[in-house]
């Protein structure tokens, strides 16, 4: 019984991880209608900036704030210097600029701070405490910063003049227009916090994979699972289904595991975990597209 309670405290803090990157792709999404591929890239890039500055002095809190700081000025940049002219363009020209900013920002990273792993720290003690055998002092820390960090969220999204501006402009931006919102800004700011909640998660989760441009591969799936799972309209819902993929793909992993100790038949393991996202993507899909707690859209034509 710890031991399942040890994968499902776990499954949290990966699911922590998870549910931030599905808020900002769903954050782009109900806006643009379009998956941003290079949300991912974009967190990396991020983490190598906070990296850097902390190789050059800086301490880890004051590198983490400059670097969401800088985030939010490159996702607000590329909204309104590239995807802008592209707002009337067909789907398949945006799909192709959302890989090409993926290989330009994994390219850059690999040209600037090479393609070698490297060790990036945590900025949590290492004392153990209470929960010290089910879950470590970074993992329980990850867990806070995002708890934190959705909870800004909700309050600015649901109680600030600015989110509620950003709410109409991504529901109905026809109707906002008229209500005097500024509609192409209220999408940039979203383009801007998307990238900077991308930023909290590479930073948070570079401790615990290394950091390397290739390191948010694996978990923009793992993501782009639970958003789908949780609903892609719907960001509450992604972040629920963030956290279900974390526990999910754990638990999965734990069965298989204790299934081969009894029997002494592999069927999973810790190797096919990334299987789990895949079969979640396709298993949404197929039954109900639009997720578990998303809303069905009918459009008229």
């Amino acid at each position: 019984m710890e031991q399942l309670m040890q994968q499902v405290v776990s499954g949290l803090a990966n699911g922590a991880i998870y549910a931030c990157v599905a808020l900002a792709l769903v954050m782009i999404f109900v806006s643009t209608d379009h998956i941003n591929f290079a949300q991912g890239e974009m967190a990396m890039f991020s983490t190598y900036i906070a990296w850097q500055l902390m190789q050059w002095g800086a301490g880890f809190w004051p590198a983490f704030f400059i670097a969401i700081a800088v985030s939010f000025v490159g996702g607000l940049t590329i909204e309104r210097v590239i995807l802008r002219p592209l707002h009337t363009a067909p789907v398949l020209s945006i799909v192709v600029v959302f890989i090409g900013l993926l290989a330009i920002c994994n390219s850059i990273a690999g040209s600037v701070w090479s393609y070698l792993i490297k060790e990036f720290p945590s900025p949590f003690p290492k004392d153990t405490f209470g929960l010290a055998g089910l879950i470590g002092p970074h993992q329980f820390g990850v867990v806070l910063v995002t708890i934190v960090v959705l909870s800004l969220l909700f309050v600015f999204f649901r109680f600030t003049p600015l989110g509620l501006a950003m709410r109409a402009a991504a529901q109905n931006p026809v109707s906002a227009r008229l209500a005097g919102v500024r509609v192409d800004w209220m999408l940039a700011l979203g383009w801007g916090l998307a990238a900077a909640v991308g930023a909290v998660a590479g930073t948070m989760v570079a401790h615990i994979v290394y950091l390397d441009p290739n390191m948010m591969g694996g978990i923009l799936l793992y993501a782009f699972a639970g958003a789908l799972l949780g609903g892609i309209s719907n960001p509450g819902g992604a972040v629920l289904g963030g956290f279900m993929v974390g526990v999910l793909e754990n638990l999965v992993a734990f069965i298989g595991n204790a299934i081969e100790k009894s029997f002494g038949v592999y069927i999973i393991g810790n190797g096919e975990k990334l299987t789990v996202a895949l079969i979640i993507v396709i298993t949404v899909l197929t039954v109900k597209p639009s997720g578990l707690f998303g809303r069905v859209v009918v459009k008229r034509v």
